[in-house]
């Protein structure tokens, strides 16, 4: 591990200051991925900025009924909060099925929103990786592809992005809040991650110095209910082949409204539109919802080692839908 330098920051202003001042600097929050990549030569700071103290650990309500969760919120915590387990269930799912117990502990709501992807070949520091060192090449082209991209790769990169809970937030349309050395802005989850282009190594819209202090979540309609589902390898500690997280809203039995997010198939949360567009205003069967599935699929470009999530994206959409209307699980 390089060494590196100690910083505590008293306040989110002096934060934002310190990392501005040092093009090496990063800031230390939970520490759960950082950590990992400082012991593996992945993470080179000079200097970790901790802004774990900062008093942005609270969960508020927002006027309309809307929750504003804190960057330090630990992921455990926001998991069991009774507003986000009444008002949105998918999150707290989405939590809970992420990591493990002791990991949900530390990790804060920010980190997780910025935790970087754990593609073998990014976490490797001899092989090829655009996302750790910049033109280097992917070593995950014609390698090992199974946890990859199958929506929204390029020849630069196919890594996706590993988290759960970024998942459920694109699903509820979630605003981050950040303050940077510009000042305040927010930045709807939509446009707050990249896909890879030709700068794999740019995961988010962040500049250098910005620090995330809080996510909004918007109230949901009423009557919308919402859900997570992940498929993995195993049971527990295990990153998702495909996630869902949906909402959905049936009138007459009809799909008055929809939203849906995919993880474990792009290299950000990946919305799906096309499936939201085709669902609207269709009644709310299982016909329908494989025809929206096929239409957010269609543009799918698997390789031989992940063909298999195309087939498999395409069932848990349908099951997470199904399951929202009442059907029986399968």
């Amino acid at each position: 591990m390089k060494p590196f330098a100690y910083r505590r920051a008293d306040d989110v202003a002096a934060a934002v200051a310190l990392l501005s001042q040092d093009r090496h600097a990063v800031y230390l929050g939970g520490g759960t991925n950082l950590v990992d990549h400082l012991r593996l030569g992945v993470a080179t700071p000079d200097t970790l900025v901790d802004v774990s103290r900062l008093p942005l650990g609270r969960i508020e309500e927002l006027p309309g009924g809307g929750l504003r969760v804190g960057a330090t919120v630990r992921n455990s915590d926001l998991a069991a909060d009774p507003l986000v387990r009444q008002r949105y269930p998918a999150l707290s799912q989405a939590l809970l099925s992420g990591a493990s117990g002791q990991l949900r502990n530390a990790a804060t709501t920010a980190g997780n929103l910025l935790q970087r992807t754990r593609c073998v070949y990014f976490q490797d520091v001899t092989t090829a990786c655009n996302k750790r060192d910049p033109g280097s090449g992917c070593s995950a082209l014609g390698g090992y592809q199974r946890y990859h991209a199958i929506l929204g790769a390029s020849p630069e990169c196919t890594a996706t992005h590993p988290s759960d809970m970024a998942v459920a937030m694109a699903a509820l349309d979630a605003v981050v809040q950040v303050v940077g050395p510009d000042g305040e802005r927010a930045v709807p989850i939509g446009d707050f991650h990249r896909l890879p282009g030709d700068r794999p190594h740019h995961d988010t819209v962040l500049g250098h110095g910005d620090l995330v202090t809080a996510v909004d979540l918007p109230p949901l309609p009423q009557g919308m209910r919402s859900r997570y589902r992940k498929v993995r390898d195993r049971a527990s500690y295990a990153f998702a082949l495909v996630s869902v997280a949906a909402a959905l809203d049936v009138r007459d039995g009809v799909v008055a409204d929809v939203r849906i997010a995919l993880g474990g198939v792009a290299h950000k949360p990946w919305r799906a539109s096309r499936a939201e567009q085709e669902l609207r205003g269709a009644p709310a069967t299982e016909d329908s919802f494989r025809r929206a599935a096929d239409a957010e699929l269609a543009a799918a470009q698997p390789v031989d080692g992940n063909a298999f999530k195309v087939p498999l994206a395409r069932n848990t959409l349908v099951a997470t839908l199904r399951e929202l209307t009442g059907g029986t699980p399968r």
